[in-house]
Protein backbone atom coordinates (compact mmCIF):
# COMPACT_ATOMS: atom_id res chain seq x y z
CA UNK A 1 0.00 0.00 0.00
CA UNK A 2 1.51 3.37 -0.97
CA UNK A 3 1.15 6.19 1.37
CA UNK A 4 0.07 9.37 -0.43
CA UNK A 5 0.18 11.69 2.16
CA UNK A 6 1.36 12.34 6.03
CA UNK A 7 -1.31 14.96 7.51
CA UNK A 8 1.72 16.79 10.76
CA UNK A 9 -0.02 18.54 13.61
CA UNK A 10 -1.68 18.38 16.87
CA UNK A 11 -3.79 15.43 16.47
CA UNK A 12 -6.83 15.09 18.85
CA UNK A 13 -8.78 11.31 18.26
CA UNK A 14 -11.40 10.10 20.37
CA UNK A 15 -11.10 6.66 21.62
CA UNK A 16 -13.97 7.29 23.86
CA UNK A 17 -17.46 8.63 24.71
CA UNK A 18 -17.08 11.57 26.87
CA UNK A 19 -20.56 11.57 28.20
CA UNK A 20 -19.55 8.09 29.62
CA UNK A 21 -15.64 8.95 30.52
CA UNK A 22 -14.22 12.01 31.68
CA UNK A 23 -13.04 14.42 28.84
CA UNK A 24 -9.03 13.25 29.54
CA UNK A 25 -10.13 9.70 29.45
CA UNK A 26 -12.20 10.34 25.73
CA UNK A 27 -8.89 11.26 23.75
CA UNK A 28 -5.61 10.79 22.13
CA UNK A 29 -4.42 13.86 21.69
CA UNK A 30 -0.42 14.45 20.62
CA UNK A 31 1.44 17.76 20.17
CA UNK A 32 3.57 16.74 17.18
CA UNK A 33 1.33 13.93 15.75
CA UNK A 34 1.04 12.91 12.16
CA UNK A 35 -1.92 10.89 10.18
CA UNK A 36 -0.84 8.72 7.74
CA UNK A 37 -3.20 7.95 4.33
CA UNK A 38 -3.14 5.50 1.42
CA UNK A 39 -5.82 4.95 -0.71
CA UNK A 40 -8.22 7.28 0.86
CA UNK A 41 -8.06 5.65 4.28
CA UNK A 42 -5.84 6.53 7.48
CA UNK A 43 -3.47 4.05 7.96
CA UNK A 44 -1.63 5.19 11.13
CA UNK A 45 -2.00 8.07 13.70
CA UNK A 46 1.01 8.36 16.18
CA UNK A 47 3.21 10.68 17.29
CA UNK A 48 5.28 12.22 14.09
CA UNK A 49 8.44 11.19 15.42
CA UNK A 50 7.66 7.40 15.70
CA UNK A 51 5.40 7.85 12.34
CA UNK A 52 7.55 9.81 9.73
CA UNK A 53 10.64 7.03 9.97
CA UNK A 54 8.60 4.47 8.86
CA UNK A 55 7.53 6.36 5.72
CA UNK A 56 10.44 7.79 4.01
CA UNK A 57 9.61 10.09 1.00
CA UNK A 58 6.32 10.30 1.57
CA UNK A 59 4.89 13.97 0.85
CA UNK A 60 4.17 15.88 3.94
CA UNK A 61 1.57 18.10 4.71
CA UNK A 62 2.59 20.37 8.08
CA UNK A 63 0.13 22.13 10.23
CA UNK A 64 2.55 23.78 13.11
CA UNK A 65 0.88 24.89 15.49
CA UNK A 66 -2.98 23.95 14.25
CA UNK A 67 -5.13 20.72 15.43
CA UNK A 68 -5.85 18.05 13.27
CA UNK A 69 -8.92 15.98 13.55
CA UNK A 70 -11.69 13.75 11.45
CA UNK A 71 -13.91 16.53 9.69
CA UNK A 72 -17.72 17.66 11.28
CA UNK A 73 -20.56 15.45 10.62
CA UNK A 74 -23.86 17.30 10.18
CA UNK A 75 -26.28 15.12 10.63
CA UNK A 76 -29.71 17.08 9.39
CA UNK A 77 -29.74 20.07 6.64
CA UNK A 78 -32.12 20.99 4.02
CA UNK A 79 -29.59 22.01 0.94
CA UNK A 80 -32.26 23.91 -0.99
CA UNK A 81 -33.16 25.87 1.90
CA UNK A 82 -29.28 27.73 2.04
CA UNK A 83 -30.65 30.80 -0.26
CA UNK A 84 -33.12 30.91 2.80
CA UNK A 85 -30.18 31.60 5.84
CA UNK A 86 -31.15 34.63 7.62
CA UNK A 87 -34.77 35.29 6.56
CA UNK A 88 -36.78 37.27 8.59
CA UNK A 89 -38.99 36.95 11.05
CA UNK A 90 -41.11 33.18 11.78
CA UNK A 91 -41.78 29.97 13.50
CA UNK A 92 -42.00 26.96 11.97
CA UNK A 93 -45.00 26.60 9.93
CA UNK A 94 -44.93 29.82 8.82
CA UNK A 95 -41.52 29.28 7.51
CA UNK A 96 -42.71 26.31 5.74
CA UNK A 97 -45.38 28.28 3.70
CA UNK A 98 -43.50 31.86 3.18
CA UNK A 99 -39.95 30.79 1.94
CA UNK A 100 -39.35 26.69 2.18
CA UNK A 101 -42.12 25.63 -0.34
CA UNK A 102 -41.55 28.69 -2.91
CA UNK A 103 -37.81 27.80 -2.55
CA UNK A 104 -37.92 24.43 -3.56
CA UNK A 105 -40.09 24.47 -6.20
CA UNK A 106 -37.13 25.43 -8.11
CA UNK A 107 -35.24 22.62 -7.59
CA UNK A 108 -37.65 21.18 -10.17
CA UNK A 109 -34.68 22.33 -12.48
CA UNK A 110 -31.58 20.06 -13.01
CA UNK A 111 -29.20 23.21 -13.29
CA UNK A 112 -30.45 25.04 -11.07
CA UNK A 113 -30.49 22.42 -8.92
CA UNK A 114 -26.73 21.55 -9.57
CA UNK A 115 -25.90 25.37 -8.72
CA UNK A 116 -27.38 24.86 -5.44
CA UNK A 117 -25.64 21.50 -4.59
CA UNK A 118 -22.11 23.07 -5.68
CA UNK A 119 -22.48 25.72 -3.49
CA UNK A 120 -24.14 23.70 -0.41
CA UNK A 121 -21.33 21.41 -0.37
CA UNK A 122 -18.36 23.92 -1.13
CA UNK A 123 -19.41 25.86 2.40
CA UNK A 124 -19.95 22.03 3.68
CA UNK A 125 -15.88 21.99 2.99
CA UNK A 126 -15.07 25.34 3.75
CA UNK A 127 -16.43 24.96 6.87
CA UNK A 128 -15.13 21.72 7.73
CA UNK A 129 -17.77 19.41 7.41
CA UNK A 130 -17.47 16.05 5.45
CA UNK A 131 -20.34 14.34 5.92
CA UNK A 132 -23.69 15.61 5.98
CA UNK A 133 -27.24 14.14 5.77
CA UNK A 134 -29.26 16.18 3.77
CA UNK A 135 -33.15 16.89 2.69
CA UNK A 136 -33.27 17.42 -0.94
CA UNK A 137 -36.94 18.74 -2.74
CA UNK A 138 -39.51 16.47 -3.85
CA UNK A 139 -38.07 16.32 -7.72
CA UNK A 140 -35.50 13.50 -8.21
CA UNK A 141 -33.53 16.37 -10.00
CA UNK A 142 -32.78 17.87 -6.82
CA UNK A 143 -31.38 14.39 -5.80
CA UNK A 144 -29.54 13.69 -8.97
CA UNK A 145 -27.86 17.48 -8.49
CA UNK A 146 -26.60 16.57 -5.09
CA UNK A 147 -25.50 12.61 -5.37
CA UNK A 148 -23.71 13.53 -8.59
CA UNK A 149 -22.12 17.00 -7.16
CA UNK A 150 -21.18 14.61 -3.79
CA UNK A 151 -19.47 12.04 -6.12
CA UNK A 152 -17.35 14.33 -8.32
CA UNK A 153 -16.07 15.43 -4.95
CA UNK A 154 -16.08 11.98 -2.92
CA UNK A 155 -17.92 13.21 -0.54
CA UNK A 156 -20.04 10.43 2.08
CA UNK A 157 -23.51 12.11 1.60
CA UNK A 158 -26.60 10.54 2.95
CA UNK A 159 -29.92 12.20 0.89
CA UNK A 160 -33.25 11.45 -0.40
CA UNK A 161 -35.97 12.79 -2.32
CA UNK A 162 -38.67 14.99 0.14
CA UNK A 163 -41.98 12.47 -0.11
CA UNK A 164 -44.81 14.83 0.27
CA UNK A 165 -48.28 14.04 -0.23
CA UNK A 166 -50.36 16.92 1.29
CA UNK A 167 -50.54 20.22 2.91
CA UNK A 168 -48.22 21.51 0.67
CA UNK A 169 -48.49 23.70 -2.78
CA UNK A 170 -49.66 21.52 -5.75
CA UNK A 171 -46.19 21.78 -7.65
CA UNK A 172 -44.45 20.01 -4.88
CA UNK A 173 -46.41 17.50 -4.12
CA UNK A 174 -45.96 13.72 -4.89
CA UNK A 175 -48.16 10.60 -4.00
CA UNK A 176 -47.71 7.53 -1.87
CA UNK A 177 -47.37 5.87 -5.68
CA UNK A 178 -45.13 7.69 -6.62
CA UNK A 179 -43.11 9.12 -3.80
CA UNK A 180 -42.55 5.04 -3.22
CA UNK A 181 -41.94 4.71 -7.06
CA UNK A 182 -39.70 7.76 -7.62
CA UNK A 183 -37.61 7.13 -4.29
CA UNK A 184 -36.64 3.71 -4.88
CA UNK A 185 -35.50 4.31 -8.64
CA UNK A 186 -33.42 6.86 -6.84
CA UNK A 187 -31.81 3.92 -4.35
CA UNK A 188 -31.15 1.97 -7.20
CA UNK A 189 -28.98 4.60 -9.04
CA UNK A 190 -27.17 6.46 -6.17
CA UNK A 191 -27.45 4.37 -3.29
CA UNK A 192 -24.04 2.73 -2.73
CA UNK A 193 -22.27 4.39 -5.49
CA UNK A 194 -19.10 5.95 -4.45
CA UNK A 195 -19.25 7.11 -0.85
CA UNK A 196 -23.08 8.01 -1.42
CA UNK A 197 -26.10 6.40 1.28
CA UNK A 198 -29.90 7.08 0.26
CA UNK A 199 -31.95 8.59 3.06
CA UNK A 200 -35.70 7.55 2.58
CA UNK A 201 -37.18 11.45 3.52
CA UNK A 202 -40.57 11.75 4.57
CA UNK A 203 -40.42 15.43 5.42
CA UNK A 204 -42.55 14.81 8.64
CA UNK A 205 -46.25 13.75 9.55
CA UNK A 206 -48.27 16.67 8.68
CA UNK A 207 -47.31 17.10 4.90
CA UNK A 208 -47.89 12.96 4.50
CA UNK A 209 -50.49 10.96 4.76
CA UNK A 210 -50.59 8.01 6.26
CA UNK A 211 -50.97 5.90 3.02
CA UNK A 212 -47.25 7.71 2.41
CA UNK A 213 -46.13 6.90 5.66
CA UNK A 214 -46.68 3.51 5.72
CA UNK A 215 -45.05 2.85 2.21
CA UNK A 216 -42.11 5.03 3.40
CA UNK A 217 -41.57 2.11 6.15
CA UNK A 218 -42.00 -0.69 3.53
CA UNK A 219 -39.41 1.44 1.11
CA UNK A 220 -36.83 1.27 3.93
CA UNK A 221 -37.66 -2.29 5.46
CA UNK A 222 -37.27 -3.29 1.55
CA UNK A 223 -33.84 -1.60 1.23
CA UNK A 224 -32.50 -2.05 5.06
CA UNK A 225 -28.92 -0.60 4.47
CA UNK A 226 -30.75 2.73 3.71
CA UNK A 227 -31.27 5.47 6.37
CA UNK A 228 -34.41 7.26 7.24
CA UNK A 229 -34.56 11.04 7.90
CA UNK A 230 -37.67 13.18 9.17
CA UNK A 231 -38.68 15.60 11.52
CA UNK A 232 -39.96 15.29 15.06
CA UNK A 233 -41.92 17.41 17.77
CA UNK A 234 -40.29 20.91 16.48
CA UNK A 235 -43.31 23.05 17.35
CA UNK A 236 -45.53 23.19 19.41
CA UNK A 237 -48.24 24.22 17.03
CA UNK A 238 -47.03 21.29 14.97
CA UNK A 239 -47.49 18.75 17.42
CA UNK A 240 -51.55 20.12 17.89
CA UNK A 241 -51.49 19.79 14.01
CA UNK A 242 -50.11 16.08 14.10
CA UNK A 243 -52.66 15.34 16.84
CA UNK A 244 -55.71 16.60 14.41
CA UNK A 245 -54.58 15.10 11.49
CA UNK A 246 -53.60 11.57 13.17
CA UNK A 247 -56.32 11.67 16.41
CA UNK A 248 -55.59 7.50 16.57
CA UNK A 249 -52.06 8.13 17.60
CA UNK A 250 -50.66 8.04 21.25
CA UNK A 251 -48.14 10.65 20.28
CA UNK A 252 -46.10 12.58 17.17
CA UNK A 253 -43.57 9.90 17.73
CA UNK A 254 -46.42 6.85 17.45
CA UNK A 255 -47.52 8.08 13.63
CA UNK A 256 -44.17 7.14 12.69
CA UNK A 257 -44.29 3.63 14.58
CA UNK A 258 -47.36 2.49 13.43
CA UNK A 259 -45.47 2.56 9.60
CA UNK A 260 -42.26 1.11 10.97
CA UNK A 261 -40.17 3.88 10.46
CA UNK A 262 -38.14 3.55 13.84
CA UNK A 263 -34.55 1.64 14.18
CA UNK A 264 -31.46 1.97 13.59
CA UNK A 265 -30.41 4.77 10.76
CA UNK A 266 -33.96 6.61 11.67
CA UNK A 267 -32.38 10.00 12.84
CA UNK A 268 -35.23 12.45 13.68
CA UNK A 269 -34.40 16.10 13.69
CA UNK A 270 -35.05 18.53 16.50
CA UNK A 271 -37.08 16.29 19.45
CA UNK A 272 -37.64 19.16 21.50
CA UNK A 273 -40.82 18.48 23.08
CA UNK A 274 -40.85 14.83 23.79
CA UNK A 275 -43.15 13.08 25.73
CA UNK A 276 -42.08 10.09 28.52
CA UNK A 277 -43.50 7.16 26.25
CA UNK A 278 -41.63 9.10 23.04
CA UNK A 279 -38.30 9.24 24.65
CA UNK A 280 -38.48 5.46 25.95
CA UNK A 281 -39.23 4.53 22.36
CA UNK A 282 -36.93 6.29 20.94
CA UNK A 283 -34.67 4.74 23.77
CA UNK A 284 -35.55 1.32 23.07
CA UNK A 285 -35.27 1.10 19.34
CA UNK A 286 -32.08 1.95 18.76
CA UNK A 287 -33.30 5.66 16.59
CA UNK A 288 -31.76 8.74 16.97
CA UNK A 289 -31.93 12.39 16.82
CA UNK A 290 -30.34 15.45 15.88
CA UNK A 291 -30.28 18.44 17.65
CA UNK A 292 -30.49 21.58 15.50
CA UNK A 293 -29.83 24.63 18.01
CA UNK A 294 -29.38 27.33 15.90
CA UNK A 295 -32.76 26.98 13.94
CA UNK A 296 -34.35 26.00 17.37
CA UNK A 297 -33.56 29.29 18.50
CA UNK A 298 -33.72 31.39 15.03
CA UNK A 299 -37.44 30.02 14.71
CA UNK A 300 -38.00 30.02 18.09
CA UNK A 301 -39.29 26.30 18.70
CA UNK A 302 -37.66 25.21 21.95
CA UNK A 303 -34.51 24.51 24.01
CA UNK A 304 -33.65 20.63 23.36
CA UNK A 305 -32.92 18.86 26.54
CA UNK A 306 -29.03 17.42 25.95
CA UNK A 307 -28.77 16.30 29.63
CA UNK A 308 -31.98 14.00 29.64
CA UNK A 309 -31.66 12.36 26.54
CA UNK A 310 -27.82 11.86 26.42
CA UNK A 311 -25.91 13.19 29.51
CA UNK A 312 -27.80 9.97 31.29
CA UNK A 313 -27.89 6.24 32.26
CA UNK A 314 -29.82 4.86 29.03
CA UNK A 315 -28.70 7.68 26.29
CA UNK A 316 -29.49 8.34 22.99
CA UNK A 317 -27.84 8.63 19.87
CA UNK A 318 -27.47 12.15 19.19
CA UNK A 319 -25.83 14.33 16.82
CA UNK A 320 -25.59 18.00 16.04
CA UNK A 321 -26.95 19.46 13.10
CA UNK A 322 -27.26 22.98 11.60
CA UNK A 323 -30.38 22.59 9.71
CA UNK A 324 -29.98 25.18 7.06
CA UNK A 325 -32.10 27.20 5.94
CA UNK A 326 -33.62 27.52 9.42
CA UNK A 327 -30.07 27.25 10.80
CA UNK A 328 -28.51 30.40 10.43
CA UNK A 329 -24.89 28.92 9.76
CA UNK A 330 -22.88 26.35 8.12
CA UNK A 331 -20.57 26.76 10.95
CA UNK A 332 -20.20 23.95 13.07
CA UNK A 333 -18.79 26.19 15.67
CA UNK A 334 -22.07 28.35 15.80
CA UNK A 335 -24.20 25.50 15.81
CA UNK A 336 -21.85 24.19 18.87
CA UNK A 337 -21.53 27.22 20.33
CA UNK A 338 -25.56 27.56 19.87
CA UNK A 339 -25.39 24.08 21.52
CA UNK A 340 -23.68 25.78 24.55
CA UNK A 341 -26.18 28.50 24.94
CA UNK A 342 -29.33 26.35 25.03
CA UNK A 343 -27.83 23.88 27.04
CA UNK A 344 -27.10 26.64 29.62
CA UNK A 345 -30.57 27.64 29.74
CA UNK A 346 -31.57 24.85 30.89
CA UNK A 347 -29.05 24.39 33.90
CA UNK A 348 -26.69 22.02 31.87
CA UNK A 349 -22.89 22.92 30.82
CA UNK A 350 -22.38 21.33 27.69
CA UNK A 351 -18.31 20.51 27.65
CA UNK A 352 -16.16 20.94 24.81
CA UNK A 353 -15.37 17.33 24.68
CA UNK A 354 -18.91 16.69 24.19
CA UNK A 355 -19.70 18.83 22.05
CA UNK A 356 -16.66 18.03 19.65
CA UNK A 357 -17.76 15.12 20.00
CA UNK A 358 -21.18 15.07 18.69
CA UNK A 359 -19.99 16.98 15.87
CA UNK A 360 -17.68 14.17 15.12
CA UNK A 361 -18.16 10.66 15.96
CA UNK A 362 -21.19 11.35 17.39
CA UNK A 363 -22.85 12.42 14.68
CA UNK A 364 -20.90 9.64 12.67
CA UNK A 365 -22.68 6.96 15.03
CA UNK A 366 -26.30 9.10 14.25
CA UNK A 367 -25.69 7.82 10.60
CA UNK A 368 -24.45 3.99 11.09
CA UNK A 369 -21.20 5.25 9.54
CA UNK A 370 -19.28 5.32 13.26
CA UNK A 371 -17.11 2.52 11.98
CA UNK A 372 -15.96 5.05 8.94
CA UNK A 373 -15.67 8.50 9.21
CA UNK A 374 -15.50 10.82 12.12
CA UNK A 375 -12.33 9.99 13.79
CA UNK A 376 -8.99 9.55 12.97
CA UNK A 377 -8.70 5.84 13.74
CA UNK A 378 -6.63 3.76 11.13
CA UNK A 379 -8.83 2.40 8.58
CA UNK A 380 -11.23 5.15 8.64
CA UNK A 381 -12.22 7.13 5.67
CA UNK A 382 -9.24 10.10 5.42
CA UNK A 383 -11.92 12.94 6.08
CA UNK A 384 -9.65 15.49 7.89
CA UNK A 385 -9.77 19.04 9.05
CA UNK A 386 -6.92 21.31 10.17
CA UNK A 387 -7.97 24.28 12.12
CA UNK A 388 -6.25 27.33 12.98
CA UNK A 389 -6.35 27.46 16.69
CA UNK A 390 -5.16 31.70 16.39
CA UNK A 391 -7.49 32.48 13.41
CA UNK A 392 -8.03 36.16 14.71
CA UNK A 393 -6.20 38.44 16.85
CA UNK A 394 -9.63 37.79 19.42
CA UNK A 395 -9.42 34.39 19.35
CA UNK A 396 -5.33 34.50 19.05
CA UNK A 397 -5.43 36.93 22.26
CA UNK A 398 -7.86 35.01 23.87
CA UNK A 399 -5.27 31.62 23.41
CA UNK A 400 -2.64 32.98 25.00
CA UNK A 401 -4.52 32.14 28.37
CA UNK A 402 -6.00 29.28 27.93
CA UNK A 403 -4.62 26.12 30.18
CA UNK A 404 -5.52 23.44 28.17
CA UNK A 405 -7.25 21.12 25.07
CA UNK A 406 -10.28 22.12 26.30
CA UNK A 407 -9.95 25.54 27.00
CA UNK A 408 -8.38 26.00 23.52
CA UNK A 409 -11.50 24.14 21.83
CA UNK A 410 -14.14 25.68 23.96
CA UNK A 411 -12.47 29.11 22.65
CA UNK A 412 -13.17 27.61 19.04
CA UNK A 413 -16.45 26.88 19.68
CA UNK A 414 -17.28 30.09 21.03
CA UNK A 415 -15.79 32.41 19.06
CA UNK A 416 -14.39 30.72 15.51
CA UNK A 417 -16.01 30.64 11.99
CA UNK A 418 -14.70 28.98 9.02
CA UNK A 419 -11.61 31.26 8.94
CA UNK A 420 -10.55 28.65 11.28
CA UNK A 421 -11.23 26.39 8.90
CA UNK A 422 -7.08 26.61 7.35
CA UNK A 423 -7.62 22.64 5.30
CA UNK A 424 -9.86 20.17 4.66
CA UNK A 425 -9.09 16.67 3.49
CA UNK A 426 -11.91 14.42 2.08
CA UNK A 427 -10.81 10.07 1.12
CA UNK A 428 -7.08 11.63 1.78
CA UNK A 429 -7.77 14.25 -0.93
CA UNK A 430 -7.32 18.14 -0.14
CA UNK A 431 -10.28 19.49 -0.94
CA UNK A 432 -10.45 23.13 0.59
CA UNK A 433 -7.49 25.00 1.37
CA UNK A 434 -7.66 28.30 3.24
CA UNK A 435 -4.92 30.29 2.07
CA UNK A 436 -4.98 29.03 -1.46
CA UNK A 437 -8.73 30.47 -1.49
CA UNK A 438 -7.66 34.14 -0.46
CA UNK A 439 -5.18 34.40 -2.61
CA UNK A 440 -7.22 33.33 -5.26
CA UNK A 441 -9.53 35.83 -3.96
Amino acid sequence: MTVSRIIRGRTLAFRDDPFRVSPDESVDQCDDGAVVVAEGRIVEVGPAQEVLPRHPGAAVDAYADALVMAGFVDTHAHYPQMELMGAYGAQLLEWLVKYTFPAETKYSDLQYARAGADAYLDACLANGTTTASVFCATYPASVDALFDAALGRNMRIAAGKVMMDRNAPAPLCDTAETGYRDSKALIEKWHGRGRLTYAVTPRFSPTSTPEQLDASGALWREHPTTLMQTHLSENLAEIEWVRGLYPQAPDYLGTYEAAGLLGEGANFGHAIHLTEREIALLRESGSAVSHCPTSNAFIGSGLFDMKGLRDCADAIRVGIATDIGGGSSMSMFDTMKAAYEIAQLRGYSLHPARAFWLATVGGAEVLRMGDRVGNLVAGYDADVMVIDLKSTPVIERRMRRADDIWDALFTQMILADDRAIRAVYVAGEKLHDRDEARADA
